[in-house]
């Protein structure tokens, strides 16, 4: 008799095979350059711009969070897919023949699905408008929606001509949750400029994300102060934004970020038109 330790090794193993020649399975159905069938988003980002271009069942599942309200503008719209918490095992039993990531997701759970076959693609976050331009024709061309991207394409250029406002309208900060601000080469600062507005940062030497005291926030004196949205319950991470200091140099002028500043997709649109 084998032992028992021996006979769960070799069920191990040929599960293992099972997993692994299914994968391959589904890697061979579909034909080469054919566009995907089974396409599952695991992103924030990715789902919201996949949602605007995939064919009618296409895409069969996206991330948790675009269901949220408070981070999602297409949340009503994300409530009609399967949502995923972007677990490998998960998203296996699937069975897509595309997985979207994102730069930010797990390398083991992207090196886990792409050992077992299954194509993943992992586009940066757009972090200017010439990115988001970008993040469009390609999330088109990995779906096989060429047409349908050039045609989104199309209503980005021609809304963003609309909002957009010349500078100079004024100067404007940023501030977040632990005294962070955002510079020019971030999404906040694109949206910044589009509106027609100088960022604080730069006077700082900020570029990127980065602390900015708050001392050099009120001594800067802005014409603009946009703020993080604030979460329910208390974090002391974002009570910098209800310090008395702030309140009293910068009375009822604070701003606040949404979901429309989150990701570079075409809605950033509406963030530029709330600064008006």
């Amino acid at each position: 008799m084998a032992p028992r330790g021996g006979r769960s090794m070799r069920g191990c193993v040929r599960r293992s095979r099972a997993v692994v020649a299914a994968a391959v399975m589904i890697a061979a159905a579909l034909p080469a350059g054919a566009a995907p069938q089974r396409v599952v988003s695991m992103n924030l980002c990715s789902d919201q711009l996949a949602m605007m271009l995939a064919a009618p069942g296409q895409l069969i599942s996206v991330s948790g969070l675009a269901q949220d309200p408070r981070l999602s503008p297409m949340a009503d719209r994300a409530a009609a897919y399967v949502p995923n918490s972007g677990r490998a095992e998960e998203i296996f039993l699937m069975r897509p023949d595309l997985v979207i990531a994102g730069t930010y997701t797990p390398p083991a759970t992207v090196a886990m699905l792409r050992g077992l076959g299954i194509r993943v693609e992992a586009p940066p976050p757009a972090e200017s408008l010439a990115q988001i331009r970008a993040e469009i024709i390609r999330m088109g061309d990995l779906l096989g929606r060429q047409d349908a991207a050039r045609a989104l394409l199309a209503r980005f250029d021609a809304d963003l001509a609309a909002v957009r406002r010349p500078a100079p309208r004024g100067r404007a900060a940023l501030y977040y949750a632990n005294g962070y601000t955002s510079g020019p080469d971030t999404l906040a600062g694109a949206i910044l400029d589009a509106a027609g507005y100088a960022n604080v940062a730069s006077d700082h030497g900020i570029a990127a994300t980065a602390p900015l005291p708050m001392e050099l926030l009120v001594m800067s004196q802005p014409d603009q102060l946009i703020t993080g949205a604030k979460w329910p319950g208390r974090s002391q991470a974002e009570a910098i934004l209800d310090h008395p200091a702030l309140a009293a140099a910068l009375p009822g002028m604070a701003r606040v970020t949404d979901r429309t500043w989150i990701c570079g997709i075409p809605f950033v649109i509406d963030a530029i038109r709330s600064l008006e």
